[in-house]
Parts: structure tokens; C-alpha cells; sequence
């Protein structure tokens, strides 16, 4: 009898995914455990796997449908079986694939010069139809936004733009729908639970930065040489963070409303924020509290990379039990971020800048960081906040603390 292969709940807080494309065809022979399709999750595109073998008898989803948990994207059988039964059963539950009509995801007008768009789109990232599709259609794959992993062009994509035409006149004004990914709809939702559930409150210190500056110049000229390893500010901080969390365990806290219970750690896994295409991912630096400056430096550019390319697993972005949120490599001084749940905490790290300062009773020339702690207040009171972010400060402030 045909089988059907659903989409699999790939991640704990998944609702749906997004069939990204194909791996098989339609009358391929499969195997149990070949990967048969890619999925978009609303953490990171990941492979579907067939549980069974035989014949892959029709692919119900199309490239750029949303399906929820359970939605019918694909039947197995043996060749020639009849389909119509199961189809019909999955359309009358509401399990099949829902309306194929995507917006269009683009950002600039197509070229319609077919030799240009022929020769450039040889060197865009797309799947092989997306490509044979934009160069019959005269359109340029670098003028596009790719909706597959990695910024991948899909044919989902070159379809939109197709379908879109060309660009109205300057003179005509208007706006564009952009298909929202499965992260930012993952995003959007935690963080609007997060900001309305919980309540939160802000502290605010301004770290003296010379001492870390200088700490920092001396530890990258040995490590630069010996190691070839290069540790960045991020980096003094989130050690910083963990050494403050052991002194302060009730900061390294979850609010669990749910079973009426705050959970301390006895371990500290900080939460990396980095920004990505799709909106922002957090990969988790394990046990940070008993790890060198150097190791954790290493373990970060690793995470990074690996975000960036799309390529965490969902173990790397979960089980944080406190975050980081850098912002200074943009220029800003300071900002208040939202709490990552389950944390209970979350620190905004500033710009170092340049700003007078009185000492001796003198003005003179310093460097200062801002940090700011938002804090979830019905598991981190004002006071016991207040003391993690004067340890945190002390730390900070004496920087060789932290290779002690």
C-alpha cells in the first residue's frame, strides 16, 4: 500500500517548514534513510530522510510551500499503485500541501538582457532549474534574493520574479511583499512572548576599557604567534559573564511559571547572538566558566561560521542558560535587548569609546564600554542583578582576574 512521508517536527519549537527543494524525482527508487527533499525550518534548513523504501510516486509539495507538522509532502509505494485514496484522505483532514501561491522575495528590477544574464548567472548560488529558468527568461540571478539555504535561488524564486514583471516607473509608487522565512516567524513570536510575558527591567554600567584594551593587545601579540588565535573584546566579555554567573548562580536562572519553580544551573552555557540574513541565531558556548579566553575565542568564530553559513545543528542553539548581544561593531554606544527565553537575563554589549572622564579631580581623555542587563523580574530582583553587574564590572575593569 503507498506511504506517506509527512513533514517531520524537526526542531522543538517548529510549526511548519518550507519545502526549499527536490533531491529526488518522481519514479526514483528510495531507500530508508536517503535524504529526499530540504526543509526550511524556523531555525535552520535541514534534510528529510525517507523512513521506508520503494518507489517515490508522486511529490505532493512544491518548492516554497509552507506545510505544517504533519502536512503530506511526498508518497512511496510501489510502482503503479493507485494514489487517489490517500490524497484524498490527507485533503479532507487538512494535511495536504496548502495554497501554492509564494510571494515574491526580490529586491531590484531583472535585467532582461539574456547574454548578460546567461554569463553572470554561472556565478550566482542556485539550483540548476532556477539557473536554465532565469536564462530563458532573459533574468539576472544576482538581482535576487534566494529564499534556499544559504541564500540559495530556488525556482520558487526565479517564478516570483517571472511572475512580477518588470519594475514599475519611478513615478508609480507602491510597495513590495516579502515572503517572511521560518526563522524571523520563530523570531518574531519568541520575542513577543518574551517582551509581553515577561517583565522586564534594565541596568545600566559603563565599564573603564583601558586596562582591557591593553589586557587584550597583550594576550593577542603571544597568541597571534604561538597559536595563531586572535581573541576579540566579545570574547573578554563572555568569560567575564561566566566567572560572574558562578559568583552570582541566581542570575544563571529559568523562570519556569509553568511548574512554579526557578531552575539554577550548576553549569553556565552562554548564548552568542549573531546576526544572519534571516534575523538572528544564538549558538551556545558550553560550560564558558571552565574555559580559557583563548578556547572560547576559537569555539565563537567556529559557531559564527557555521551560522553564517546556515549550518548549526539545533543541540549548538539550545540549552543557553544566559545570552550576549553585541552591538559595537556597528558603532552603537548602547541599546537594551529583549530576553531570550528560557534566560532570564540577557546582556547589551556597547561600543568602546572614546569620552572625558574626571580623575583626580582632572579631566581627561578615557575609554568606556557600556553594558546593559535586561532582566526577567520574576526570577532576577533589582539588587541581585545589581551585584552581577558590579562583579561583572570589577572583572571587566581588572581583566587579568580572568586568566587566574
Amino acid at each position: 500500500m503507498p506511504i506517506a512521508i509527512e513533514m517531520p517536527k524537526m526542531t522543538d519549537t517548529m510549526e511548519e517548514g518550507v519545502l526549499v527543494e527536490w533531491s529526488v524525482e518522481e519514479g526514483d527508487q528510495i531507500a530508508a534513510g536517503d535524504v529526499i527533499a530540504q526543509v526550511e525550518t524556523d531555525k535552520a534548513a535541514m534534510d528529510v530522510e525517507a523512513y521506508d523504501d520503494g518507489v517515490l510516486l508522486k511529490k505532493v509539495a512544491t518548492p516554497g510551500e509552507a506545510l505544517p507538522i504533519g502536512g503530506l509532502i511526498a508518497i512511496l509505494g510501489n510502482a503503479g499503485e493507485d494514489i487517489s485514496e490517500l490524497i484524498t484522505e490527507y485533503a479532507n483532514r487538512g494535511g495536504g500541501s496548502p495554497s501554492d501561491s509564494p510571494l515574491p522575495q526580490q529586491v531590484d528590477a531583472p535585467s532582461s538582457d539574456p547574454v548578460n544574464s546567461s554569463s553572470t548567472n554561472l556565478h550566482t548560488k542556485a539550483s540548476p532549474l532556477a539557473r536554465r529558468m532565469a536564462t530563458d527568461h532573459g533574468l539576472q540571478l544576482a538581482t535576487m534574493v534566494g529564499s534556499g539555504p544559504g541564500g540559495r535561488i530556488t525556482k520558487r524564486d526565479v517564478q516570483a520574479e517571472i511572475d512580477r514583471g518588470p519594475i514599475p516607473a519611478a513615478s508609480d509608487r507602491g510597495f513590495e511583499s516579502v515572503r517572511i522565512s521560518q526563522m524571523r516567524k520563530a523570531i518574531a513570536r519568541r520575542l513577543t512572548e518574551s517582551k509581553y510575558s515577561s517583565p522586564h527591567f534594565y541596568l545600566n554600567v559603563d565599564v573603564d576599557a583601558t586596562a582591557l584594551i591593553t589586557q587584550r593587545a597583550s594576550v593577542n601579540a603571544y597568541l597571534e604567534t604561538s597559536e595563531n588565535i586572535k581573541v576579540s573584546f566579545n570574547d573578554f566579555v563572555t568569560k567575564a559573564c561566566a566567572n560572574a554567573l558562578v559568583r552570582h548562580p541566581d542570575v544563571n536562572v529559568t523562570y519556569a511559571a509553568e511548574d512554579g519553580i526557578i531552575q539554577r544551573y550548576r553549569y553556565v552555557d552562554i548564548g552568542i547572538a549573531v546576526a544572519i540574513d534571516d534575523g538572528l541565531v544564538t549558538p551556545v558556548v558550553r560550560d564558558a566558566h571552565q574555559k580559557s579566553i583563548a578556547l572560547i575565542a576559537q569555539e565563537t568564530r567556529a559557531l559564527a561560521f557555521r551560522a553564517q553559513e546556515r549550518q548549526l545543528s539545533t543541540e549548538e542553539m539550545e540549552g543557553s542558560t544566559f545570552t550576549t548581544s553585541n552591538l559595537g561593531m556597528f558603532g552603537i554606544e548602547s541599546f537594551t535587548a529583549i530576553i531570550n527565553p528560557p534566560n532570564a537575563c540577557i546582556l547589551a554589549i556597547g561600543a568602546i569609546r572614546d569620552t572625558p572622564v574626571v580623575e583626580q579631580g582632572k579631566i581627561v581623555a578615557g575609554k568606556r564600554m557600556s553594558l546593559t542587563l535586561s532582566c526577567d523580574h520574576r526570577a532576577v530582583d533589582g539588587a541581585v542583578g545589581a551585584r552581577f553587574m558590579s562583579t561583572l564590572k570589577e572583572l571587566l575593569e581588572n581583566p587579568i582576574s580572568l586568566f587566574v
